[in-house]
């Protein structure tokens, strides 16, 4: 299926707010207009203004096909923050009742330091575990929470240890750091019950951000640190968004892509803060003494090059880091309970806690 890279779609998980974000709604490109060959330019500017022909990848799961084939229009009209709001509030519903068939568990909806939790233990918690805990920070492009159960309840099964998923404060309502202050009482909490070894923090998207934030603001506080963390495709920087941005969607190759601006990344979560403040954007920080971090994206991710910057960052600082990226699946594929690469990226998060808890 022929796909312009310059006309490419958002899938709009991470911009704020969508009604503000886009453009008034174009015609969509139709197989009869569609282009059929490569081609390449590159301006004075060093702009590239590019097209490829991308074929489906043949090694992928059957059920992975079929989710990157899904048609997506490259102009679609915009979305206001309350209707993305109420679609990801009915997904991640659906998403909670297909996950628990695979992994039965508990929900709790409660709080720790007056920050509402959600939290999940699994049907086959055994007694040993329960010393340990795995703190999500979700995702959701900063402003709702597609990631609570998604990112929850599988890892819960998976390492059969107990998840507190933290309800922080959604932009752009509540800019930065509300989020990450958020996260950093739970986690203080957390001490509470907890020794720091045997606590792993970890977050999606916006979720992997805010891990990475949270980290950095933990070592300004010479607080003890967890086991390890995963990001779980993120960014680098609000002051800077690398090459896969410019190329990809959230959903790939579909749906609606705006030219990248040079504009601080997100202004409805960073607000006025500076966009190289080292807790925002952790590739300014000292990541010295940091804990061993999993980094997992895909080829076809928008965040892709602003995690591997991170991951290459943690390693100039000496932090044991991985990196590890899917062929040809979007961002945040693991959300998607029907495919078996979303079970392998799920055991494979897992399997990293489980090495650093069971040390």
């Amino acid at each position: 299926m022929p796909l312009n890279l310059r006309t490419l779609a958002c899938a709009c998980l991470f911009a704020l707010p969508l009604a503000l974000a886009q453009q008034p709604a174009l015609h969509p490109t139709t197989a009869a207009n569609a282009a059929n060959r490569d081609t390449s330019y590159i301006d004075p500017n060093g702009t590239a203004h590019i097209t490829r022909v991308i074929p489906l990848p043949q090694d992928l799961s059957s059920q992975a096909q079929k989710f990157i084939s899904q048609p997506a229009p490259d102009e679609a009209p915009p979305e206001s923050l309350a209707e993305r709001r109420k679609r990801t509030g009915a997904y991640t519903l659906r998403a909670k009742d297909a996950w628990t068939k695979l992994c039965p568990n508990t929900i709790v909806n409660t709080t720790l330091a007056n920050v509402p939790v959600r939290i999940v233990t699994p049907a086959n918690l055994p007694p040993d575990n329960h010393d340990k805990v795995l703190m999500n920070i979700h995702g959701g492009g900063f402003n709702t929470d597609s990631g609570s159960y998604t990112e929850s309840i599988p890892i819960a099964y998976y390492t059969r240890i107990k998840v507190v998923a933290v309800l922080y404060r959604l932009s752009p309502e509540y800019q930065f750091p509300a989020a990450v202050n958020d996260s950093v009482a739970v986690y203080k909490e957390l001490l509470k019950t907890y020794k720091p070894d045997r606590i792993v923090i970890y977050g999606t998207s916006a979720g992997a951000i805010l891990t990475a934030e949270v980290a950095v603001r933990l070592k300004q506080l010479s607080l003890p640190m967890p086991a390890a963390l995963g990001v779980f495709s993120g960014i680098d920087s609000f002051a800077r968004m690398g090459d896969s941005w410019s190329m990809f969607t959230l959903r790939g190759l579909a749906g609606h892509l705006d030219p990248p601006s040079p504009t601080v990344h997100d202004s409805y979560y960073a607000g006025k803060s500076d966009p190289k403040d080292p807790v925002l954007s952790p590739i300014y920080a000292d990541l010295h003494g940091l804990p061993p971090a999993l980094f997992v994206s895909s080829e076809r991710d928008a965040l892709l090059s602003g995690t591997a910057n991170l991951e290459r960052a943690y390693l100039r600082a000496g932090v044991p880091a991985n990196l590890i990226v899917f062929d040809a699946l979007p961002h945040a594929f693991w959300y998607n309970s029907d495919l078996p690469e979303a079970i392998e990226a799920n055991h494979l998060m897992a399997n990293f806690f489980l090495a650093h808890l069971h040390k």
